[in-house]
């Protein structure tokens, strides 16, 4: 019996258009020459007892479903108080506040709620890697603000010294057709 061949998955030109993440990219390179990996976090202590403690707590307590969607409510309280101890603004918790699982979470979602289809959205350079999904994501089109160190990055050799080092003062006008990296120097 002849088996069939599995057929690829096929990705949405969206997703397709995505370059790899520098963060994922850096911490391969620093696994591949035993390098300490600035690109992402990773503790190499334990965690602090008083944070296992609450944890343990939060567990004894059956604190064990998930929130609702826009964070549990004595957070999103505490969260408000703070901004108006610190900051002076009045904060309604139930209808200005969102608690997001990360700044990752927290950026597509406001790209989400207020960019539409066909929008351009500026993006400064140098810029977070993300940037760029959320803009494809939302249906928009990239406008680049060039920083001047990315400027002088396209007329002379790369700011770090590096050549062929990857930077967000590395990218070069052909990324800008492409929606990803370009190489300096």
């Amino acid at each position: 019996m002849q088996q069939s061949k599995p057929q690829k998955s096929q990705i949405s030109q969206k997703a397709a258009s995505f370059t790899e993440s520098v963060i994922r990219e850096m911490s391969r390179e620093a696994v591949k020459y035993g390098a300490v990996n600035l690109g992402q976090g990773f503790p190499d202590w334990p965690a602090p007892e008083s944070i296992k403690q609450k944890a343990q707590e939060a567990i004894a307590a059956d604190h064990n479903q998930y929130a609702v969607t826009w964070g549990v409510k004595e957070f999103r309280d505490a969260i408000a108080a703070k901004t108006k101890r610190f900051l002076g603004l009045d904060v309604d918790p139930e209808s200005e506040l969102t608690v997001t699982c990360g700044s990752t979470e927290g950026m597509i979602a406001a790209a989400l709620a207020t960019i539409d289809p066909g929008d351009e959205v500026v993006v400064f350079d140098p810029y977070y890697e993300n940037y760029m999904p959320d803009t494809i994501i939302s249906g928009a089109r990239p406008r680049f603000a060039w920083s001047a160190e990315a400027a002088r990055c396209r007329l002379h050799p790369c700011p770090t010294g590096v050549p062929g080092s990857t930077g967000s003062a590395a990218r070069l006008p052909d990324a800008r057709r492409s929606g990803g990296r370009a190489r300096c120097g």
